[in-house]
């Protein structure tokens, strides 16, 4: 599947600056994406995918954010949906209490997935972020189901998704947040808001709901999972932005090199030192997010390997907008046109760090852990 990341990315790059431009869905980009099977990549096998672990999918989206960091970003959402639910194992099912059904609509989602259906993420809201603790969005009980009523914004790919996955709140008990899994249609209206600095392609538009779905859209059949899993797998709603953004920056460099080469300013000592600076933060910044990666699959729930996932997310925002800055710099004046793939990729890498969590809540957090704090509980703001 790298390998086939590796072939998609050129074609990915080639549409960019269209989609950029319009702030158009890249659809044959996803059409791509499902005809290579990569809406399985996390599928367990026995449900017909890849299998994949935490550091494959890294490995992925650094590949596929090397041709167009919005479609990388998108699949992002799909990749932590899918990532998240084959993460419930059934020895944690058990412990968690859940359901043979709950386990039943697990795989179905999964399977469904691994044949082609691909899910995006309706989490944040307007004057809340992702924090799930502060969450407006509601849903109550209905007779063989619930009804979800809110608003959320930043949903990328709304309008093109096969279902949302949808945080609220219980009207009855504040304090539990679930999510649910709901399919495209009927209750699912996109507002389009969306028109950004960066990240354009990702048509992360509002999405209004007021839908009614059964009781299997639950996801794990029980109500107040939500803050559970975020606490349980950080690195789904912190480091799997990492890759995609070290991708970003590595494909500045890239693009920067073949600019310089064309207009044969090689020779000038200034530019190949923002070359060379600029290839040594983004192989580190790589190095970085692999290493969080490969803790999460082999010590999951550690307290060293959650501090390498907020290290991750802090690394790769603050890496990719800096590196993309000294590009442009280095390109010179030419390459901030409208159409010039530097240009593109200066905004794109500037949303790094301000996607949760944003480099100063990572930055926080890991303030707070260094001087011996619970950094989940302390802070300006509730992490989740």
């Amino acid at each position: 599947m790298i390998d086939e990341a590796r072939r998609l990315a050129p074609r990915f790059a080639a549409r960019a600056a269209e989609h950029d431009r319009d702030g158009s869905f890249p659809a044959a980009d996803f059409a791509d994406l499902r005809d290579a099977g990569f809406f399985g990549l996390m599928t367990p096998k026995r449900l017909g995918g890849a299998g994949a672990s935490f550091a494959d999918y890294a490995a992925v989206a650094y590949e596929l954010a090397r041709g167009n960091g919005a479609t990388a970003l998108i699949f992002n959402m799909h990749a932590s949906v899918t990532g998240a639910l084959a993460g419930v194992s059934d020895e944690l099912a058990e412990a968690l209490g859940l359901a043979d059904e709950a386990l039943r609509a697990r795989d179905d989602h999964l399977r469904a997935a691994a044949t082609g259906s691909w899910y995006a993420v309706a989490m944040s809201e307007r004057g809340a972020g992702s924090r799930l603790s502060k969450i407006t969005t509601s849903y109550e009980h209905m007779d063989g189901g619930y009804r979800i009523k809110g608003a959320k914004t930043f949903c990328s790919g709304a309008g093109h998704a096969d279902a949302y996955l949808v945080a609220a709140r219980s009207a009855d008990d504040p304090d539990q947040v679930s999510q649910f899994l709901v399919p495209a249609g009927d209750g699912l209206r996109v507002e389009p808001t969306w028109d950004a600095l960066g990240m354009r392609a990702t048509g992360s538009h509002d999405l209004q709901i007021d839908v009614t779905v059964p009781p299997g859209a639950l996801l794990g059949g029980v109500e107040g999972l939500a803050l559970v899993i975020a606490q349980l797998a950080p690195h789904w709603m912190v480091a799997s932005y990492a890759a995609v953004y070290v991708g970003v920056a590595r494909a500045a460099v890239d693009a920067a090199v073949e600019h310089v080469n064309q207009r044969k300013l090689g020779h000038l000592p200034a530019i190949r030192a923002r070359i060379g600076r600029a290839d040594a933060a983004v192989a580190a910044a790589h190095l970085a997010v692999m290493e969080a990666a490969r803790r999460v699959d082999e010590q999951p729930g550690e307290a060293e390997t959650t501090r390498w996932v907020w290290r991750a997310k802090l690394l790769a925002g603050t890496t990719a907008a800096e590196v993309a800055a000294s590009m442009l710099e280095a390109a010179g004046t030419s390459a901030m046109r409208r159409g010039h793939p530097l240009e593109r990729l200066y905004r794109d890498a500037r949303a790094g760090s301000l996607q949760p969590a944003t480099s100063d809540v990572c930055a926080d957090w890991l303030g707070v852990d260094a001087l011996g704090g619970d950094p989940d509980s302390e802070g300006s703001a509730p992490r989740w």
